[in-house]
């Protein structure tokens, strides 16, 4: 199976990696473009990222499954929430598997800038004195002390998106659990 990566970002990639650690994979990533903001600023738009960059990937690489990993914000009453979602793309199903993460709600301070136009890296970046959060522990690593890296959050949703995926191909549906 060749597994394409929409992405290049070093944390992107280990976490489809391992993921599929159990499975005989060829992995490639490409630079497939997510179509959406810099900065998503909803589920909706950070989940159009994921399926873009999914459905990019798989053209771009002629894998046998596209996977793209999309990172955004969104507003709740609570306040500004770090969002994670996942898509993954095959030639054989026209509808696109999906799965979000973890969330966590932002400092006001992070929540501010973003809300001023920035971009969440450079903003962890200039933050924390660091270059690159965001191919590294990520805002994540960094809110929850270490203790989830953006690697290991993106695993889990790539998980989730493989699991889904494994249910799709096994022909079962909620109906047939009746």
């Amino acid at each position: 199976m060749k597994i394409i990566i929409g992405s290049k970002n070093p944390a992107k990639i280990e976490a489809v990696k391992q993921a599929f650690s159990l499975e005989q994979v060829q992995f490639v990533s490409v630079d497939a473009p997510s179509g959406v903001s810099n900065q998503p600023f909803s589920d909706e738009e950070t989940i159009m990222g994921a399926v873009n960059r999914a459905t990019n990937a798989l053209n771009l690489g002629e894998g046998h499954i596209g996977i793209g990993l999309e990172g955004g914000v969104h507003e709740t009453s609570f306040g500004l929430f770090l969002c994670n979602w996942g898509a993954l793309v095959t030639y054989q199903d026209e509808r696109p598997i999906i799965a979000g993460g973890a969330r966590i709600l932002l400092p006001e301070q992070v929540a501010d800038a973003l809300k001023n136009g920035q971009e969440l890296g450079p903003v962890m970046d200039q933050l924390t004195h660091k270059e690159n959060i965001r191919k590294s522990e990520g805002a994540i690593g960094i809110f929850s002390a270490g203790l989830i890296d953006r690697a290991t959050m993106f695993t889990h949703v790539t998980k989730l998106l493989y699991g889904q995926y494994l249910y799709r191909l096994n022909g079962k549906s909620s109906k047939n659990d009746e």
